[in-house]
């Protein structure tokens, strides 16, 4: 067989000294034709045949070709069902269980059950083609990795909201542990082709993988917001958690303004610039993109025409029973101090003082992290704003407000969404929030309602002043406006508004969401390793390099098959050679740093 590694080493030699920006020139010619002059003579005649040349174009065809379905390892805090029997909750589960059950992917998160952080097989149960495994994660560090420092300091401080955060240093360790916990869990499945993590409880777990000697692509995408630098810079070790963020090829974001605040943080803490959305550090290239998160109006249509169960049929028609002969408002959120549900409240106090019985509102919220002291009192507080407005405003056959502190399948929620002529989606401050959209996608089309959104979630990025009526959070008296302008709009200007925003949904569906990520991770990927191709040693990142490599090889054959005895035509081929291959390297150690080292030469003999 013929030795390649004079190539190899010709291409090793350019990357090394390419890289030092002040190298005289001279010096790189010298290398590169020290090397170059290396190649055994009958490697110049295999490089010049034909067919050497078509057979690497045959096994890059067919590398490129087995890109579309990646073995994707999914992770996050929580795993999607899986069964058959309960009824789909829509969001990043309706994206993701096909791709794991089709593509024979994995799906990892935690159980409900914990252990004593011995580190055991990765428990895998087959769903589909895929398979989804469920971690005990360790008992003495849940409460600070949970509700510590994910949702005590992280969340509060993504929301822009200093004054719930809480700080404990034994937290955060708690928060690393617990990370270094998953990644020796996943470690069992290491080979597979690329790692999707999901949400600020994994930030470091990119980090944790690399530490392991997981090379394969690594992408996060932030279901949050992400904060400006000043309000980072409250977060505990927060260049430690941002320096692990940058051990991901592909950082995902919901909205611009989270990717611009990240690049803001980036420049302020460390004085890395973002280039074309990639930032380069000592590890290499990371990628910052937005990916808007959808939903599927499809299945949203699906369930309109869903059977409900008896028992939540009857919850249904109950409800709606009180709203007959009126309008009403519906706000769907888990009951987190994020989604401005006290400010909601206060609004329909101050429009009902100035046209009293125009409008109800349906508040549905279920409990969340009921057992964090600030959520518990939180509940408290809004609950007692309802029954104030309930007693001012209310009589013995009225209510302005229904409270349900409990949970609804999404095709009951489809028809109470339906049934309501306003949807108030008012967030202090969201990543995206999929209520907006799942209350369009679930309009009558010849009579729809209107969205009141805050323009502090994600959502507004996608539904701008002429779709949904936008209003500060804040300030009570804007969702107040915006309801009673919302009550009073015309049929013509509401169908015209919702077919505005029907189309963006039904444009980018949560499919297309994933399919875009996933995409863009695999661009991480080296589709020609070195043991498939032998040539340089180097591999490709994407398919859009491979002209570099022909362009290439056709200048290698043409150099060889000029007559050894024409010096002048010989090095005028040869400058087309180096030309060409430094074309193809370039691009190549721009991406990720994906040298690829050889066996030894001897193993090619």
């Amino acid at each position: 067989m013929v030795r390649y590694d004079a190539l190899y080493m010709a291409a090793l030699a350019f990357s090394n000294t390419s890289g030092a920006t002040q190298q005289d020139e001279t010096t790189n010619r010298h290398v590169f034709d020290q090397q170059l002059g290396r190649i055994p003579p009958e490697l110049n005649e295999q490089a010049g045949a034909g067919p050497a040349h078509s057979i690497a174009s045959d096994e890059v065809a067919d590398v490129v070709n087995q890109q579309t379905d990646l073995k994707l390892v999914v992770i996050s805090n929580r795993v999607a069902p899986f069964d058959s029997s309960k009824p789909q909750t829509g969001g990043l589960a309706a994206a993701l269980e096909p791709v794991v059950q089709r593509s024979g992917g994995v799906w990892v998160g935690s159980s409900e059950n914990r252990g004593d952080g011995t580190q055991v097989p990765l428990p895998l149960v087959e769903t589909g083609a895929g398979f989804v495994a469920r971690l005990d994660l360790p008992s003495a560090d849940h409460a600070g990795y949970y509700r510590g420092f994910s949702n005590s300091t992280l969340w509060p401080a993504l929301h822009s909201l200093p004054v719930r955060m809480s700080v404990s240093e034994d937290d955060y360790e708690c928060y690393q542990r617990t990370n270094s916990y998953i990644a020796g869990a996943i470690n069992d499945v290491r080979d597979r082709d690329a790692f999707w993590v999901h949400d600020y409880h994994l930030l470091p777990l990119g980090a944790r993988l690399r530490e392991l000697g997981i090379d394969r692509p690594t992408g996060f995408f932030l279901h949050t917001p992400w904060s400006d630098p000043d309000m980072l810079e409250r977060v505990p070790n927060h260049g430690e958690l941002m320096k692990s963020a940058l051990e991901y090829d592909l950082l995902g974001f919901q909205t611009n303004r989270d990717l611009n605040n990240y690049s803001a943080c980036l420049r302020t803490h460390f004085g890395l610039e973002t280039k074309d959305g990639v930032v380069t550090t000592e590890r290499g290239e990371t990628r910052l993109k937005k990916f808007p998160i959808g939903i599927d109006p499809k299945q949203f249509a699906d369930y309109l025409a869903a059977d409900l169960s008896p028992a939540e049929q009857e919850k249904v028609s109950s409800l709606l029973q009180n709203f007959e002969g009126s309008k009403f408002a519906i706000g769907v959120d888990r009951l987190d101090y994020t989604k401005g549900i006290d400010k909601r409240v206060e609004a329909l106090n101050q429009l009902l003082r100035t046209d009293p019985h125009s409008i109800s509102l349906l508040q549905i919220a279920p409990s969340s992290r009921a057992d964090v002291e600030q959520y518990q009192k939180y509940k408290d507080g809004v609950e007692s704003a309802i029954n104030r407005v309930n007693a001012e405003h209310g009589t013995d056959r009225w209510s302005p407000i229904h409270y349900k502190n409990d949970s609804f399948s999404q095709a009951a929620l489809a028809r109470l969404y339906r049934a309501a002529h306003v949807g108030v989606v008012t967030p202090l401050r969201d990543g995206m929030n999929l209520v907006a959209k799942e209350y369009v996608a679930a309009q009558d089309p010849k009579d729809p309602g209107v969205l009141v959104l805050s323009k502090f979630a994600g959502a507004a990025e996608d539904f701008n002043e002429n779709e949904a009526l936008l209003v500060d959070p804040n300030r009570p008296e804007e969702i107040a406006a915006a309801i009673s302008k919302a009550t009073h709009m015309p049929l013509e200007e509401r169908v015209t508004r919702w077919r505005s925003m029907m189309d963006k949904i039904e444009s980018y569906t949560i499919h297309d969401w994933a399919a875009d990520y996933v995409s863009e991770l695999d661009k991480s990927r080296v589709t020609v390793p070195a043991d498939q191709f032998h040539h340089l040693g180097l591999g490709w990142t994407n398919e859009a390099q491979m002209p570099l490599y022909q362009n290439y090889a056709t200048a290698l054959t043409a150099f060889n098959e000029v007559d050894p005895g024409d010096a002048a035509l010989k090095e005028s081929a040869y400058a087309d050679v180096k030309s060409s291959f430094e074309a193809l390297a370039a691009p190549l150690m721009h991406t990720q740093d994906r040298l690829w080292v050889l066996p030894a030469p001897d193993s090619f003999a």
